[in-house]
């Protein structure tokens, strides 16, 4: 049996969007290497990250937003769709898109790890190398099960070059194009 990737598909991405389309608000898809993803609903502590992070972005960055659980065409050629917990770009950047947006003007793509089977592969190795492939320059993982944040930056040939990984509670400085400094010790408070 032929394995499923981006150039062996379950489906076309034209598809893929017609099935995300019809399933229930209860159920959020995402299309990555080829492969159709059940991503997990947010828990109130995932929420409480994404609100926090949106605040500290809001206080660094006025003229930009946070948008959570954005729809994006990710990897090369728009072979992918990613649902991000958070998108970072210039306020207005996704006006007139419908459910999935291109990347131009993304600063950050941001993912919470959710409690599930798929979270190790899908937010550390897939996501990481769909946000590179679509050259979003800084990918922030907040990582609940092992309590760190990584920084993700240097975005070439589908894979991010460099990554700074630090513990809760310490201060992390995310570089340029984004420029602001998280203070983490409160994500102590949602690790579980």
């Amino acid at each position: 049996m032929t394995p499923m990737t981006a150039d062996r598909p379950q489906m076309s991405v034209e598809e893929f969007e017609e099935l995300a389309s019809r399933a229930p608000e209860t159920v959020r898809l995402e299309f990555i290497n080829g492969k159709v993803v059940v991503k997990p609903m947010p828990d109130g502590n995932h929420s409480e990250i994404i609100a926090w992070l949106q605040r500290l972005c809001m206080q660094y960055r006025p003229e930009l937003w946070l948008y959570a659980e954005r729809g994006l065409k990710t990897e090369r050629y728009r072979k992918g769709r990613a649902r991000a917990d958070g998108v970072l770009v210039p306020e207005g950047s996704f006006k007139g898109d419908g459910e999935w947006s291109g990347t131009a003007g993304a600063l950050m793509a941001v993912e919470v790890t959710s409690f599930d089977s798929d979270a190790g592969r899908r937010d550390r190795v897939e996501k990481p190398d769909g946000y590179a492939a679509a050259g979003i320059p800084v990918y922030l993982l907040i990582d609940r099960d092992d309590c760190s944040v990584t920084v993700f930056t240097d975005p070439k040939d589908g894979r991010y070059r460099r990554q700074m990984n630090e513990p809760f509670g310490t201060a992390i400085d995310i570089p340029d194009p984004v420029g602001i400094r998280l203070e983490t010790e409160k994500l102590k408070d949602y690790a579980d």
